[in-house]
């Protein structure tokens, strides 16, 4: 091709390019789209975090290493003990001053540090947990499996927090709403692809391979915070906010948490939150179990609800930069919701696997459009100049709340299962699906009490619309 060729194609590129990339009405002057999806990495991190916690790990300690489920059980439900202190942080980052002149960047490093940390650890603590080497101690092998995980989730909390709180300062207000569903799919993409990759490397199991691929982990993590940080958050030497200078966290959480408005969405966000959680460990045993599903079938489930999470990031994004009230948003997921398990309840009687199938993408849907829009309406809330503050009270009670109803959700499970086999619910309920009907008749009263809780926050009328300079490009699946 001649040099003399390659400008015109370049031009013509530049032209066609806005109208056809995912994201497009996500870049701005002020966040050009190549700065925003490098920005978007350190989400991808966490994902990678994520599957390798409570997917991959999980199955390794309890299959090929022999750990009891219920130590694996504890330790993956560490880093919720860290998820209350993401308002600590929001708030550091709101305050802190640096000789360098940042506010987000040290905690977005702070957490990155602390992620590397844990999974540099992680596989030898891992090695001892299992019994292998007896030399020392019995409590060894715990202590440091406990660390490895508790560094992991504070460190990924923190990245996370510092991360969005960084995306809300350099993201003008129109183009929040497709940031928001940019970081999400980031986060989505990170998981899937990191699953994928785990699963074909560990493919033939052996611990010299184990402690290649988390440690080969920790190095990504460290590689792709340091892209997604490069020249982001702008220095102002000397920085002085006064919104936020002289109130300490104390002040700053009780004029936060003081306002009935807010306290009202933190409670519909954890309620809804929980809704959509307590079914994660129950649903694939559901399909396998109660419709008689095979491996591949119940493992595709997952692929099946991010599809439906796709679906709702792009059309929240389109919906809420077009003006609509993020937490009207949020109210349609939970309606969504209340079709979705009201599909998967009923899929049982009828034993029908396409309707557990279309429940399924339903949750995924519903679940989307409840985190983007809650999301949002944490980015826009009137904080005083607390954005981190907010947004870490927001990442907290999500954090919390999930990790609790996943926990709860096994446990309903169990018990009521227990009864019914019994006879004790009586003899219509002595059957296999009892345990997990009241797995999602619970979910569904919480909905029901979301939409109590959200709706006197949603706006009688909608705001004006945003104006965008390009559209959105593939509208139905963003990215």
């Amino acid at each position: 091709m001649s040099s003399e060729a390659r400008p015109k194609l370049w031009q013509t590129w530049t032209r066609i390019a806005p109208g056809l990339l995912p994201f497009a009405d996500a870049a701005s002057d002020e966040l050009p789209l190549g700065r925003l999806l490098r920005l978007s990495l350190f989400q991808v991190s966490v994902g990678m975090a994520t599957v390798l916690m409570i997917g991959t790990l999980n199955r390794v300690l309890i299959v090929e290493m022999g750990v009891g489920a219920w130590l694996v059980a504890l330790l993956v439900a560490l880093p919720i003990l860290v998820a209350p202190f993401r308002a600590l942080v929001g708030y550091r980052s709101d305050t802190h001053r640096s000789v360098l002149g940042w506010r987000r960047v040290p905690y977005i490093w702070l957490g990155t540090w602390l992620q590397f940390g844990g999974l540099a650890i992680m596989p030898f603590a891992l090695i001892l947990l299992s019994g292998d080497i007896t030399n020392g101690p019995w409590w060894i092998g715990h202590a440091s499996a406990a660390l490895a995980f508790l560094m992991v989730g504070a460190g990924m909390q923190t990245v996370q927090t510092a991360g969005l709180a960084l995306a809300t300062d350099i993201a003008p207000e129109a183009a929040r709403p497709r940031v928001v569903a940019l970081m999400y799919v980031m986060l989505l993409a990170g998981m899937v692809v990191s699953a994928a990759v785990f699963g074909l490397l560990l493919a033939e199991f052996s611990q010299v391979r184990l402690v290649k691929v988390v440690q080969g982990t920790a190095t990504a993590t460290m590689v792709l915070n340091l892209i997604a940080l490069w020249k982001q958050e702008p220095r102002v030497r000397g920085r002085r906010d006064d919104a936020t200078d002289d109130t300490d966290f104390r002040g700053a959480w009780a004029m936060l948490a003081g306002a009935g408005r807010v306290r009202r969405f933190l409670v519909g966000t954890g309620l809804g939150t929980a809704a959509f959680s307590m079914q994660d460990i129950v649903l694939e045993p559901y399909g396998g179990e109660i419709l008689h599903l095979g491996v591949g079938a119940t493992t595709a489930l997952t692929a099946l609800m991010a599809v439906g999470s796709l679906a709702a990031f792009g059309l929240a994004a389109r919906w809420l930069s077009r003006g609509a009230d993020p937490l009207r948003v949020s109210g349609l997921g939970v309606v969504v919701g209340l079709f979705a398990f009201s599909a998967v309840i009923f899929a049982e009687p009828f034993q029908s696997a396409t309707l557990f199938r279309i429940g399924v993408l339903a949750i995924g849907f519903g679940g989307g459009l409840f985190a983007v829009g809650t999301l949002t309406a944490a980015m826009a809330l009137d904080t005083d100049g607390f954005k981190g503050l907010a947004l870490g009270a927001w990442g907290g009670v999500q954090a919390t709340c999930a990790g609790l109803a996943i926990a709860a959700g096994g446990g309903l499970r169990d018990a009521v299962a227990s009864l019914a086999e019994r006879g004790l619910l009586g003899e219509v309920l002595t059957h296999p699906a009892t345990g997990y009907a009241a797995v999602y008749h619970v979910e569904l009263l919480m909905l029901f009490t979301t939409l109590i809780a959200i709706g006197p926050l949603v706006r009688s009328s909608r705001r004006a619309p945003v104006p965008s300079s390009s559209k959105f490009g593939l509208p139905v699946l963003p990215g």
